[in-house]
């Protein structure tokens, strides 16, 4: 079992949840039950795994709860784009949070490869 508050990713990946939280509140409302609720289940779902992970008894058990944060990844990613492209955001405001979701994303990567082992 690891320490969830101690956990560099999980850390991480809270900040990249209140950015999207943060960001989506500006969204149209005709987006509430669209995009915005997507987008907020999956970065919610970021963080949620990695910390369900943390509390598992294995480090295998923790790998497979990565596995399914990388998919949230993915689609956070999608739909963040999508955001741009429907010119819901601009550019500077998206990027910094994709380039956050990056660098939680490889983290990710990299503890996944480290249980690997």
């Amino acid at each position: 079992m690891h320490n969830l508050q101690e956990l560099i990713i999980w850390q991480k990946a809270m900040d990249v949840t209140e950015d999207v939280y943060r960001l989506s509140a500006n969204f149209p409302k005709e987006e509430k039950y669209g995009l915005t609720s997507q987008m907020r289940r999956s970065t919610v779902s970021v963080p949620s795994n990695i910390a369900e992970g943390a509390g598992r008894n294995t480090d295998g058990e923790f790998k497979n709860f990565l596995g399914i944060a990388s998919g949230s990844f993915n689609e956070l990613l999608t739909q963040l784009f999508l955001s741009h492209r429907l010119e819901l955001v601009k550019e500077n405001q998206v990027n910094p949070i994709i380039d956050r979701l990056i660098e939680v994303q490889k983290i990710n990567y990299s503890l996944i490869k480290k249980f690997s082992k």
